[in-house]
């Protein structure tokens, strides 16, 4: 059984190649796959969970491929009504995606954890893969401007990334528990692997739940990361440019550094094979390949050489 750490696009893509391939393989055993929730919000008196539907969606195989976030096909109608009372309409939510929002918040409301209400979700769009949130407690990334310290959401969308990032915080993380079902999914990996996802805002706050780096190093599987800079740049969304607000190296070497110790292989794309070297000497062995995820063949063609490069026996 796969363990997959995702967060936003990259990460839900992998997880779906990596979900592809199990069923592919008819091993039955699908990917649980634990989701990033520190970008979780409060917008419009809802409960928004962007990592965990950008995860549901894609593995349901309802996400909007042009944008890679909400739903193909959706409708905006309810946030063009919003904007006539004169409601800010910054953060774009879809009519249909209004449901998952409006449900989460009443099951919250009414007792139900986040790790409940994610699993009763799969269940009814038809997802064999188990998604985890990383822990159920609010968490709140907050990003550390020339400008202040600024919400995820606000730094991410409304101001569209363009912030230079002096330090990133996640609120509220010392009193999150890790949950039992991420404790028995990582109990019982074959192979764990950390999605081509942020390392400093999608993976970054996994890893900071109290407890969860040590679980991860206990593990006896294999711990492989793909690495989401490419050729020096993020594929998608604003990595690269946080890596070098931070001080680390914008490149798959740096991302390599921010996991030592945490994994035993990186995956790196064919354009950085020259970094190879450097990232072997960190410990690490290295797969170079293609890691980028044009469509569902590439997807389902790299999460099978991870779990080759990773696994050999599951693959």
């Amino acid at each position: 059984m796969i363990v997959a750490l995702a967060g936003g696009v990259g990460g839900a893509k992998l997880a779906h190649g990596l979900a592809l391939a199990a069923t592919g393989s008819g091993s039955g055993a699908q990917p649980r796959v634990i989701v990033n929730t520190a970008d979780d919000f409060e917008h419009h008196g809802l409960r928004i969970s962007p990592d965990l539907d950008t995860v549901l969606y894609t593995l349901a195989g309802l996400a909007n491929a042009e944008t890679g976030w909400g739903l193909a096909g959706d409708t905006f109608t309810t946030l063009d009504m919003l904007a006539r009372y004169g409601v800010e309409t910054w953060f774009q939510l879809g009519d249909r995606d209004f449901a998952t929002h409006l449900l989460r918040t009443q099951r919250l409301r009414a007792g139900w954890t986040l790790t409940q209400v994610t699993a009763a979700f799969t269940r009814a769009l038809g997802v064999e893969a188990d998604l985890l949130p990383m822990c159920d407690e609010p968490i709140a990334t907050m990003v550390e401007t020339p400008d202040g310290a600024l919400d995820f959401q606000d730094y991410f969308v409304r101001r569209r990334q363009t912030d230079d990032v002096r330090g990133v915080q996640f609120t509220g993380i010392e009193q999150a528990h890790i949950p039992e079902g991420v404790r028995a999914a990582c109990a019982a990996a074959d192979l764990i692997v950390f999605c081509p996802s942020n390392p400093i805002v999608s993976i970054g706050p996994i890893l900071a739940v109290p407890g969860m780096r040590a679980l991860l190093q206990q593990v006896a599987a294999p711990r492989i990361a793909v690495s989401p800079i490419v050729g020096g740049r993020a594929l998608k969304g604003p990595a690269d440019r946080m890596l070098a607000g931070l001080g680390h190296a914008v490149s798959a070497t740096g991302v390599a550094r921010l996991y030592q110790g945490l994994i035993d292989g990186m995956v790196i794309d064919q354009v950085d094979a020259e970094l190879a070297a450097s990232i072997e000497a960190l410990g690490m062995r290295v797969l170079v390949t293609d890691t980028m995820m044009r469509n569902e063949r590439d997807r389902q063609r790299l999460a099978r050489e991870v779990m080759a490069f990773g696994a050999p026996g599951i693959s």
